[in-house]
């Protein structure tokens, strides 16, 4: 998915949906060009739509993929389709790399998995809308392990907490999903439960 330019799209969501905006020296500049500004009164389809702009930003998602996504939350008819949703988001591939510390941004675990360098359960997988299951093993490939870009992973393992549902394995540098995500283990951006309710309408 071809996202654009993130400062400009961060601007117009309202927060810092992308890990290069997630900076002080970016929130101090925004501070700085909003100070006198006064804002918009949204109405409530306005502000479901941004929640739901901010949600397809975060994960990287297109807008098919992500109404697949809310369509099967709401016909699982469960308590939260929010949280079920939360759920199928979070347990992508491409997010699990992520989170893992693995990738710096969304965008670079995506090209990770397309390009065959991430393994689940010891078999090569290149889709990174694969969803992880509670007992799978998220690896590098073998012949990967070599390369610059693993290097310090290799080395040192994260370099940031994980959420509670990872955990890292430091002798075989593995990445073991031990329960199905069921919190994103960061600040979130945005309300799931206002984006439900844009496709509820």
């Amino acid at each position: 998915m071809r996202i654009g330019p993130k400062y400009k799209i961060a601007r117009r969501l309202g927060v810092p949906v992308f890990e290069k905006t997630q900076t002080q020296k970016y929130v101090l500049s925004e501070e700085r060009k909003t100070k006198n500004k006064r804002p918009r009164q949204k109405t409530d389809f306005g502000l479901q739509l941004l929640e739901k702009q901010k949600a397809r930003m975060f994960y990287g998602i297109t807008e098919r993929q992500f109404k697949k996504y809310v369509n099967r939350a709401l016909a699982q008819k469960a308590h939260s389709p929010a949280s079920d949703l939360l759920t199928t988001l979070e347990s992508r591939l491409d997010n699990c790399i992520w989170r893992s510390g693995l990738a710096p941004t969304h965008s670079a675990a995506r090209q990770m998995v397309s390009h065959g360098h991430i393994c689940v359960n010891g078999k090569k997988t290149k889709v990174p809308s694969f969803n992880v299951s509670a007992g799978d093993i998220v690896s590098i490939r073998e012949g990967s392990k070599k390369g610059l870009l693993f290097n310090i992973f290799m080395e040192k393992g994260p370099e940031k907490e994980l959420p509670s549902w990872l955990s890292f394995d430091s002798v075989k540098k593995e990445i073991l999903v031990k329960a199905k995500p069921t919190e994103a283990g960061r600040e979130l951006y945005f309300n799931l439960g206002q984006v439900i309710g844009f496709y509820q309408r």
